[in-house]
């Protein structure tokens, strides 16, 4: 891993974006990193686009701001491509761009002019069938664990287990679901 690690996640509210970050951030934590997981603030409404920071490093962070530069962009709805540059900041020689969508990478490359890594893994579909609700933050972070080998996935699943079971304790199909899906995005990204 490089010193710092950072990574901007665009959503829809309501879909865990924030939850996403939180969770990537606190498994970081667990390993000994040191680590920021932070959301923007703007109109937190239901369907209303937001975005989400993780910055994780090896060493103390000091740095307190947005990240706009980007090692890693995750979009958790593919229709922001149309509104919101997911791009902006990402640098196309490193940077890595991971989009909830089914179609091919190569498709929303051109569409958005992007010349850098790209992904897709339909987390959309993978939380319907694991969760029963159309919530992909949890594939979204199988799938970056899988392009970026930020972290270890057995560690970040035991992690976001254990925080699962605290929050769902009298729901283990939901902790279930969570983690089947970071699994199976995990091995379905392309």
């Amino acid at each position: 891993m490089e010193d710092k690690y950072e990574i901007r996640w665009h959503g829809r509210g309501g879909q865990g974006a924030k939850t996403a970050a939180l969770l990537l951030g606190d498994a970081a934590c667990s390993t000994g990193r040191y680590l920021q997981a932070f959301p923007e603030y703007g109109p937190e409404r239901m369907g209303a686009p937001v975005v989400s920071f993780n910055r994780i490093s090896s060493q103390p962070i000091r740095t307190h701001v947005p990240v706009t530069n980007p090692d890693v962009v995750v979009v958790l709805d593919v229709s922001l491509v149309d509104q919101v540059n997911v791009v902006s900041g990402l640098n196309p020689e490193k940077g890595i761009l991971l989009i909830n969508a089914s179609q091919d990478p190569q498709e929303l490359k051109k569409k958005l002019n992007w010349t850098g890594k790209a992904y897709t893994v339909d987390a959309s579909r993978i939380s319907l069938e694991t969760i029963g609700r159309n919530i992909p933050n949890t594939p979204m972070i199988g799938a970056l664990l899988k392009v970026t080998q930020l972290l270890n996935i057995d560690e970040v699943v035991s992690d976001i287990r254990k925080k699962l079971e605290v929050k769902f304790r009298n729901r283990p199909e939901v902790i279930e679901g969570n983690i089947k899906a970071i699994e199976k995005a995990y091995n379905e990204v392309k």
